[in-house]
């Protein structure tokens, strides 16, 4: 009980949603704001999922989207 702890790695898998009266860009932009939050909150991973077709989701080309993550 008393013994060493480790740390779980915590993850956020984000399918970038359109916010109610929001557009894409907003959406993109609420991504890459909760991107970078959960970076400086120590997350260890930060997943894009890509949905084709669903009408409350932005996220179509993650890979395109890695890159302006990453980017920042």
């Amino acid at each position: 009980m008393g013994g060493p702890t480790m740390p779980i790695p915590l993850s956020v898998l984000d399918l970038t949603p359109l916010p109610e009266g929001g557009n894409g860009a907003q959406a993109i932009q609420n991504t890459l704001d909760l991107a970078e939050f959960v970076e400086q909150l120590g997350y260890h991973r930060f997943w894009l999922a890509e949905h084709h077709n669903m009408p409350g989701l932005a996220s179509v080309a993650p890979e395109v989207l890695i890159a302006v993550v990453a980017q920042r």
